[in-house]
């Protein structure tokens, strides 16, 4: 019997493929990309066209020597990693480290691993799209040059470890002028008034005053108006406008528009949601036969969906509500985005007749909510409009005008397999043209104009997806990298751009407009679809960025000064050497530092309200060490914690746990909670609070959700800025390079 070779990038995915092959097929994990540039230099020859210069990670090593091994034995190689630019480019580098010659390499791809769908793939195989790989190749090169030339100046001028991006830059841009918009935003002042009526018999109801002219404009003009409201002799209803209404049903997701929903119905992140997804796609095991992909693909820019899915969709909506939901021939969607490419599948179902409540006992909480959403999407998008009957009724009183809207669901249509309704319906009374009308009360109210919201994860994605900034695949590492940079912060689902990130911001803006520019990001964006599509080469794409940017980062180094922020004396000393306090500026915000420095290196973090240090509380409980003092509330160099009131007889502490510390057990000793430590030189790790008696320590990020792969021990690594198991070696693929 033949050996074949499969490769896939993760151990998840490599699970639910082989069990589908069977005999003969040996599936194998990559673990993501098993060649990069170097993290210490460039890793890219600008004299020599600018060619690259991969070299192999040490994390993949151990396991590109077993894949290696694995390609010795097989007499054909299938490489079947994602259908996307990034997965093309990760089986590109899986053939060159593995050395098999062409004739032994094949490329299959699919949209969902589904027994028919992976069946299909290698009875067709193809093998490598040069030009995909090209266009990835190309983004990667473009990153690292200005990454790697435009950051060290931001070290220079600014702040030491900071960074830019080619992407990554322009969404801090996007945040920081609305952020500006907010600040310079002056509110102003105008009136509602409503006028509670009704028929001489019949149920109250509402209208509010309209004026051609716009709104009104202060208390003198809103009580002149009240007045002849309430000197009215009659309230008659002048016009009843009727009509029926269609609301058709939404597109089936796209990698944004999933995003989007996910945040606003779920309160999902975008990181979250792509991670789930992931896992969704890749195989769970939900009736004991072993992990199936539930998902299609998540990360599309297409609407498009395949004809077997649309059979099934409509099949199960005749059965489950009847014909009379059902249009006439199937809905199609056409993606309006630019550049999307409608070959690729919306995320849909990988089984359209699997409802969430076939499935509900088998998956966890999070992964059912979102296989439900993108269940009744595809669902809804195939069944016939919702009809709305509405009315508008305007009310002349004296002179002034108003009015209220109604609205009553006729028909559900889609709505019919939603779980959440998705109308509003007001309902009014009988009401005719020429009805004379009570008026019961009349009652104005000042307001204020309010300023645009701050962006959420969900709305930057459609803003940047509206502007043709980024790929399904760079929305959320985006998102990722400018809350791990400190430029933002993350409440809730709204994100705040920081003093640091604006002070960023500014400087790009100022001094180097085009990288920030919104028109030349999407034009470039639009390049690297030309060269996936085979229409220019990669190499004139870079050399036309490259050589105007490298001549603007030479001026401005020349020129600039530093625009560091500057040292704030207080009138404070150090607790150590009595020097005055400073409070600087750092990477992760402000704190206190001795004047004294490096004599003295007294620091301390400003996290309380005006940097103020708190006086020793006693909580009044018994410190569980010596059991003859009390916990007493304390102020050390790296924050508050708990100690024993007896020191330094008794040397007892407790870390205090922060809105930021991880919600987790210790992995180690499953008792003890993983908090925030400082060693003595201030480098922050984490531990476990049961510390001396478990010594659980970790100088990376731990995570709370188990490996999906071998259900170890995930942390996140600085470096990355996503999980990667301790044990198997699992990366996240939800966060791509």
């Amino acid at each position: 019997m033949a050996k074949h070779l499969v490769v896939v990038e993760s151990p998840a995915k490599a699970k639910t493929i082989e069990k589908m092959l069977g005999k003969g097929y040996t599936v194998q994990a990559s673990y993501g990309h098993v060649r990069d540039l170097p993290k210490s230099k460039l890793g890219v020859e600008v004299e020599e066209n600018f060619a690259p210069h991969y070299v192999i990670p040490t994390k993949v090593r151990k396991n590109v020597t077993k894949l290696k091994e694995l390609a010795k034995k097989a007499d054909l190689l299938y490489i079947a990693t994602d259908e996307d630019r990034e997965g093309e480019a990760i089986g590109w580098h899986i053939q060159k480290v593995l050395d098999m010659p062409p004739e032994k390499v094949r490329r299959v791809a699919f949209h969902e691993i589904t027994k028919e769908a992976i069946d299909e793939a290698f009875a067709h195989p193809r093998q490598i799209d040069e030009h995909l790989v090209d266009a990835q190749q190309a983004r990667r090169i473009l990153d690292r040059l200005v990454g790697y030339k435009l950051s060290p100046l931001l070290w220079k001028k600014i702040l030491r470890r900071l960074s830019a991006g080619r992407v990554q830059s322009v969404a801090l841009r996007i945040l920081a002028e609305r952020e500006r918009e907010i600040k310079s935003f002056n509110p102003e002042e105008y009136w509602k008034i409503g006028l509670n009526l009704s028929k001489a018999s019949g149920p109250k109801f509402d209208t509010e005053v309209v004026l051609e002219e716009g709104k009104i404009a202060n208390q003198e003009q809103a009580d002149g108006l009240v007045a002849k409201i309430k000197e009215a002799s009659v309230h008659k209803i002048i016009e009843v406008k009727k009509e029926e209404r269609k609301r058709n049903p939404s597109a089936p997701f796209t990698t944004s528009t999933l995003q989007q929903a996910a945040s606003t119905q779920l309160g999902f992140s975008v990181k979250k949601t792509m991670l789930i997804a992931q896992q969704l796609y890749e195989g769970i095991d939900v009736d004991g036969t072993g992990p199936k992909g539930l998902i299609t693909y998540m990360r599309t820019d297409s609407t498009n969906l395949a004809e077997s899915a649309v059979k099934a969709a409509r099949a199960w909506i005749e059965k489950e509500f009847g014909k009379e939901y059902l249009p006439a021939s199937a809905n199609v969607y056409k993606t309006k985005k630019k550049g999307a490419q409608e070959a690729h599948e919306a995320i849909r179902p990988s089984y359209p007749d699997l409802t969430p409540e076939q499935v509900a006992g088998k998956l966890s909480d999070d992964h059912l909510k979102l296989y439900r959403l993108i269940w009744q999407r595809l669902m809804s998008s195939q069944m016939l409009p919702a009809l709305i009957d509405t009315q508008e009724v305007r009310v002349d009183s004296n002179g002034v005008i108003s009015r209220v809207n109604g609205a009553k669901v006729k028909f559900a249509g889609y709505a019919k397999v939603l779980t959440k309704w998705p109308f509003t319906e007001t309902e009014l009374p009988e009401l005719n043209e020429g009805d004379e009308l009570n008026l019961h009360n009349v009652e104005a109210s000042q307001h204020f104009t309010e300023p645009p919201a701050r962006y959420t994860e969900a709305a930057l994605v459609k803003q940047m997806e509206k502007m043709g900034i980024g790929r399904p695949s760079t929305y959320a590492p985006t998102i990722t990298t400018l809350i791990t940079r400190g430029y933002v912060e993350r409440e809730k689902r709204t994100l705040f751009p920081q003093d640091l990130g604006l002070q960023v911001n500014d400087f790009l803006v100022e001094h180097f407009p085009t990288i920030v520019d919104f028109d030349f990001t999407a034009k470039m964006e639009e390049d690297l679809d030309k060269i996936a599509d085979g229409e220019t080469d990669w190499v004139p794409v870079i050399r036309d960025f490259y050589n105007p940017f490298i001549y603007q980062i030479e001026k401005k180094d020349q020129e600039l000064k530093s625009e560091k922020p500057a040292d704030v004396e207080t009138d404070e000393k150090c607790p150590l050497c009595e020097s005055t306090l400073l409070i600087k500026a750092g990477r992760f915000g402000k704190f206190k530092a001795c004047s004294n420095f490096p004599t003295c290196k007294y620091t301390a973090s400003m996290e309380e309200e005006g940097g103020e240090k708190p006086k020793d509380d006693k909580t009044g409980q018994p410190c569980p060490t010596c059991g003859i003092g009390v916990l007493t509330l304390k102020r050390g160099r790296f924050g508050n914690f708990y100690g024993c009131s007896k020191y330094p007889e008794c040397k007892h502490v407790e870390n205090i746990k922060k809105e930021n510390d991880i919600e987790m057990k210790c992995p180690k000793c499953k008792e003890g909670d993983v908090v925030t430590k400082r060693t003595k030189r201030g480098k922050v790790f984490w531990g476990c609070n049961k510390y001396p008696d478990c010594d659980f320590a970790s100088w990376e990020e731990p995570v709370v959700d188990k490996c999906p792969s071998c259900g170890g021990f995930m942390n996140k690594p600085a470096k990355k800025g996503y999980p990667v198991c301790t044990e198997c070696g699992f990366e996240d693929k939800d966060v791509k390079a």
